[in-house]
């Protein structure tokens, strides 16, 4: 765990998801000064709209921060003129190649982290000479690998592959996962779904209830023809289940899906007809709560574990 605590400069070896439509200013702010690492999620953001949320993450927080970035996003030699002039520290990529900006992040001093859903990936953000790595799997929120490796097969897998710090996502939203997630070999935690039902948190009031009304199995992972994504079962799910029962092409699929789908759902609050991108853990959140008291029961409940797995010896 101190490998990540001494690498991004923070208390505990939490980070948080850079999910679209949830990750503003605000909840970046907060989890930094709660303790752990704030990301600014840069893919639902236009270049000035970025520029904005870090000048404001800079005034509410002196605690470090980062900007989560898509790489294969829209305009991204401007985010990336953005980050370096606005002189920021640590960035996570993912959805893309990380060996054509690791070097040029690096260059301009930030530490840079990658996204990665397989030991392959893993070993080419190695190569590409990454800080760290972040293994999700596919029990995590949004747009996943096709794999569909689940974080207890894909951590060891990835720690046994690599030499660099290793931090675990998908699937974990409280201490006991955290723990587990440490057991497996990872050296930090991120974080996106239990975020996202925070009140800091940019989603729409609308989606966070029914992060908090969801059960077992109110997820699914689909749409893999075009880009695998994890998202909550709603009427507009239902429409993309119609269409693959009358074999659709995938050009039917993009066409049904749009443009702005996501937004529709996650910012606007059009739980009907938005894609509502959240983790199978959001069976496990009961409750909106601020980013403070999240981060204080998630480390409580990670000691607690910890004393437990103790008592343990065969």
């Amino acid at each position: 765990m101190k490998k990540i605590t001494s690498l991004f400069n923070i208390r505990y070896p939490i980070i948080q998801g850079g999910m679209v439509w949830a990750s503003g200013w605000k909840l970046a702010s907060a989890v930094s000064n709660a303790g752990g690492l704030g990301l600014i999620g840069a893919g639902s953001m236009r270049p000035e709209n970025l520029e904005e949320h870090i000048l404001k993450c800079k005034k509410a927080t002196s605690k470090p921060f980062g900007v989560n970035v898509p790489l294969l996003y829209p305009e991204m030699d401007k985010i990336m003129k953005i980050l370096i002039d606005q002189k920021i520290s640590i960035v996570f990529t993912s959805a893309g190649n990380p060996s054509i900006w690791t070097s040029k992040l690096k260059n301009a001093g930030c530490i840079v982290v990658h996204v990665v859903s397989s030991v392959k990936f893993a070993i080419k953000a190695e190569n590409a000479g990454v800080d760290a790595i972040v293994a999700e799997g596919f029990e995590a929120g949004g747009h996943n690998g096709r794999e569909e490796t689940t974080t207890m097969v894909l951590i060891p897998l990835i720690k046994e592959a690599i030499n660099l710090p290793l931090i675990s996502a998908g699937g974990i939203g409280s201490g006991k996962s955290m723990a587990a997630a440490i057991c497996l070999g990872a050296d930090g935690v991120q974080i996106g779904s239990r975020f996202v039902a925070s009140i800091e948190a940019s989603s729409h009031i609308n989606f966070k209830k029914a992060i908090v009304s969801a059960g077992q199995g109110s997820t699914v992972l689909t749409l893999k023809e075009l880009t695998p994504v994890r998202m909550m079962k709603n009427k507009f799910y239902e429409e993309i289940l119609e269409l693959y029962s009358k074999g659709s092409s995938s050009d039917v699929l993009y066409k049904h899906l749009g443009k702005g789908r996501a937004k529709k759902g996650m910012f606007e609050g059009d739980i009907d007809q938005g894609e509502l991108e959240i983790g199978q853990v959001s069976s496990q959140i009961n409750e909106i709560k601020p980013v403070s008291k999240i981060i204080v029961d998630i480390i409580k409940d990670f000691n607690e574990a910890l004393f437990t797995i103790s008592a343990y010896k065969l």
